[in-house]
């Protein structure tokens, strides 16, 4: 294996297993092994020695004594790297559960090899028998929250063994989360700076009742889909936000105008409010939702065209459906039709309006 690709192996309380890995990776003649001890205590003072022995002479145990997570102690693990191997075309991520085997550890190794500018990961299958199906059903419906907020498809959105190139690694330094949720935080990252590549990995665990675990399936989950969510929250405030500042200018334009406009002040007021009101949501959602680094000219005047489509398309709908249902109120047709279109909307600026470079490449 190429010594100039350090794996990285974070562990919190771990087993005989993350022995056996680092025998497996010493027999495989990997010299750069960091193993970071997250706090484990000193119960496992005597299984990180050993660790240490193993990996000796180049390779390096990391420890101390409070708990951070697997993203705190990931990126401990970065910054020794950046500071103690400035040459490294990346690292490897690998987890001490024994589910990574040194033949995949190699497989992600030499991905990234290939393609020193993509986040690597070693992908899972989730279709085959003995899978937890906490594990199953977790990816699954991840994988697909994942492409629809953020426009990132992958296959396997939970791995841990990863191939990072050493160009990204200043960008998961400045991740502020610091548990499992690092990790989704990470591909999210990758929007719009480097491609994702994809190499299959074998999918190892204990058993499918007993796999033990750190991942607490309901915490860990919620701060998973907060990071998740975060950028569809933005986008709802936006909205929301846009929304008031078009009323609340519409109301003060209306007082303004109505004496000296008598006949044309709604109309006047109605524009001018919804003008300002869209320039502010574009740039909401061009700075913060989808970061985007599309050009402004040619963004905004995707942006503008959607905004009239958005008002036809919704005009059109709330008549025809007032016509079909004659006995349901305008402003309940309105508020279905304008809530389907909000999602639509959200998936044409992410796709057409602020599009990111980055894309998956194939296996």
């Amino acid at each position: 294996m190429n010594d100039t690709t350090p794996i990285i192996i974070p562990a919190y309380e771990p087993d005989e297993r993350l022995i056996s890995l680092l025998e497996d990776l010493v027999k495989a003649d990997q010299k750069k092994i960091i193993v970071v001890d997250d706090g484990s205590g000193e119960k496992y003072s005597g299984l990180f020695a050993r660790a240490k022995e193993l990996i000796a002479p180049k390779g390096t145990v990391i420890s101390y004594s409070e708990n951070k997570g697997k993203g705190g102690a990931l990126k401990t693990a970065f910054s020794y790297v950046l500071e103690n191997m400035p040459g490294v075309t990346g690292v490897v991520t690998a987890d001490s559960d024994g589910q990574h085997t040194v033949d995949c550890i190699r497989s992600v190794e030499q991905k990234l090899l290939e393609n020193p500018c993509s986040l690597v990961l070693g992908v899972r299958s989730f279709d085959k028998e003995g899978i937890p199906w906490k594990s199953e059903f977790g990816n699954k419906l991840t994988k697909k929250v994942l492409k629809y907020v953020s426009g990132i498809s992958v296959s396997d959105t939970q791995t841990g063994l990863r191939g990072i190139p050493q160009s990204f690694l200043p960008e998961c330094l400045a991740i502020r989360e610091n548990r499992f949720e690092y990790e989704m935080e990470m591909l999210l990252r990758t929007s719009g700076k480097i491609n994702i590549t994809e190499t299959p990995i074998l999918t190892v665990y204990d058993s499918k009742e007993n796999h033990q675990t750190h991942f607490n399936p309901v915490l860990d989950s919620l701060k998973v889909y907060k990071v998740l969510c975060k950028r569809f929250f933005i986008f709802i405030f936006s909205s929301f936000s846009a929304s008031i500042i078009d009323l609340t200018l519409f109301t003060l334009f209306c007082f303004l105008l109505k004496e000296r406009f008598p006949e044309i002040y709604i109309i006047i007021a109605t524009v001018l409010a919804r003008i300002i009101s869209a320039c502010y949501n574009y740039a909401m959602n061009y700075k913060k939702v989808f970061q985007s680094k599309s050009k402004v000219s040619s963004s905004g005047s995707k942006y503008a065209l959607l905004a009239v489509l958005q008002v036809s398309c919704s005009a059109l709908m709330v008549n025809s459906g007032k016509a079909i249902l004659p006995f349901m109120p305008e402003t309940v047709i309105k508020i279905v039709v304008d809530t389907l279109l909000f999602f639509v909307s959200y998936k044409i600026q992410q796709k057409f309006v602020y599009p990111s470079r980055s894309k998956k490449s194939d296996t």
